[in-house]
């Protein structure tokens, strides 16, 4: 490969690169909307713990309650979700839960509040 080959295979490998970053790291998710399915799943299964407070488990919606875990990776998240951790059950009680669908109500619940519904931070306000 000649040198202006690989100058411009580098160029296009960093533009593309930098597509992926026009979300600044300090702008909040863009709310994440659940399916009927799933809508159900959280009402019986994410809800009671992810919506009091006082059950350890970081609360829906609480962006700032989220920041840490998140931080964590994808990886992380999902071997707690599926094993367990700390106060969760494996799979959050939920036995019809893929991974995927933890990882939808979980960035759900990491997400802020779909429109109509009050966040946690809003309530605080």
């Amino acid at each position: 490969m000649s040198g202006i080959l690989k100058a411009v295979a580098v160029a296009a490998l960093i533009s593309l690169a930098l597509a992926g970053c026009d979300q600044k790291k300090d702008e909040a998710p863009a709310p994440v909307t659940l399916d009927t399915r799933l809508g159900e799943i959280y009402g019986h299964t994410c809800q009671t713990c992810h919506e009091n407070a006082e059950s350890g488990a970081p609360v829906a919606h609480d962006l700032a309650q989220w920041k840490p875990r998140l931080a964590q990776g994808d990886k992380a998240l999902r071997d707690h979700m599926v094993e367990g951790f700390n106060g969760m059950p494996p799979l959050g009680q939920c036995i019809e839960c893929s991974e995927e669908d933890l990882m939808t109500l979980m960035r759900f619940m990491s997400s802020p509040a779909p429109k109509g519904e009050a966040s946690k931070e809003d309530e605080k306000n």
